[in-house]
């Protein structure tokens, strides 16, 4: 009878505490937070934009404040986009002397970019389990659970993201980040995209809304990169 009685006091106890844990996981899980991305990295990404497709090679220098995306569209030219904090950003072809300047009012990403973002929960993206996170209606932030490395994304707009390599602390030649001089030449448009971003149809998403206003106007559509208008 006491065997008895210690076996289920036992067996009490090893319930309560499998409660306890699932009660402190289910915690933990809400207040999940998306990992701020490294200061520097380079990614490839494999991007859809309704049916077209592209390469993105993705090279991440808050430290430098600089950003710069190599856009490769399929079977078509590869674009460069090159962005910098002070709100200047060049989109050129090294086949042919075509650049376009653009200013904007506001920089490149910060790491924390996604802080404020809405928790959903997890499940499989790309064959990983990932937590996911959605930023007022906007955009779908998917990291791995396990290594907390980005895996995709997808804007409002239909676009996604996929993740193919993720290598942090990597970065890019400074020789590389040179834009070339006939982005300079007088003669070469300026576009300045304040008026066009001024007012974030996203309620609350001023800070973030205009940077990715602009890279879907322009970084990610090769062929009105150079006819946007004023």
């Amino acid at each position: 009878m006491v065997n008895m009685k210690m076996s289920c006091f036992l067996w009490g106890v090893l319930i309560v505490i499998v409660l306890c844990s699932a009660y402190l996981g289910e915690g933990k899980k809400l207040e999940t937070t998306p990992t701020p991305w490294p200061e520097q990295f380079h990614s490839v990404l494999y991007i859809n934009n309704s049916g077209s497709l592209q390469v993105t090679d993705l090279w991440y220098d808050w430290s430098k404040g600089r950003n710069f995306n190599i856009i490769q569209k399929q079977l078509g030219r590869k674009l460069y986009d090159l962005e910098w904090n002070n709100g200047t950003s060049f989109y050129y072809y090294l086949d042919k002397d075509e650049c376009k300047r653009m200013h904007f009012d506001v920089g490149i990403l910060r790491p924390n970019w996604l802080e404020g973002a809405k928790y959903l929960g997890m499940k499989y993206v790309d064959g990983f389990l990932c937590n996911e996170w959605e930023k007022v209606d906007f955009i779908w932030y998917y990291e791995d659970a396990i290594t907390n490395r980005p895996v995709y994304w997808r804007f409002f707009s239909g676009m996604s993201v996929h993740v193919m390599t993720f290598e942090v602390g990597a970065v890019l030649e400074d020789a590389e980040w040179q834009a070339p001089i006939y982005c300079f030449d007088k003669a070469v448009a300026v576009e300045d995209l304040k008026e066009k971003t001024k007012a974030s149809p996203v309620k609350g998403y001023a800070p973030l809304y205009p940077y990715f206003h602009k890279r879907l106007l322009s970084g990610f559509n090769e062929h009105n990169i150079f006819t946007i208008d004023s």
